[in-house]
């Protein structure tokens, strides 16, 4: 599956391997988590709340829209978040995270 964010150009950077819910993504080095999942499905999350999907909304830090786990359970925004290699990202909050 693809999502609605299309890439341009051909990264020059080199490619990554990230897992978004336990599915390997291809990203490149240098860009934010949210432009990694948002090339690879058309959403980057559900809202805790309404159940909607999201995408983000300011894409630029400012808002609280594109929260999203590591596997370590620490919680990271997603438009400010440089992808590293092996990074395990989880989509809905893990199992015993207060929100």
């Amino acid at each position: 599956m693809t999502g609605r964010l299309v890439r341009a150009v051909a990264p020059d950077a080199p490619a990554v391997r990230i897992l978004v819910d336990g599915g390997e993504v291809t990203a490149y080095a240098g860009e934010s988590v949210l432009v990694a999942v948002l090339a690879a499905r058309n959403a980057l999350r559900r809202h805790e709340f309404s159940h909607e999907m999201r995408a983000g909304f300011c894409l630029m830090g400012a808002c609280q829209d594109c929260w999203v786990w590591l596997a370590d359970h620490s919680r990271v925004r997603a438009c400010t978040t440089e992808v590293a290699d092996g990074m395990h990202i989880l989509t809905s909050t893990p199992p015993g995270f207060a929100t």
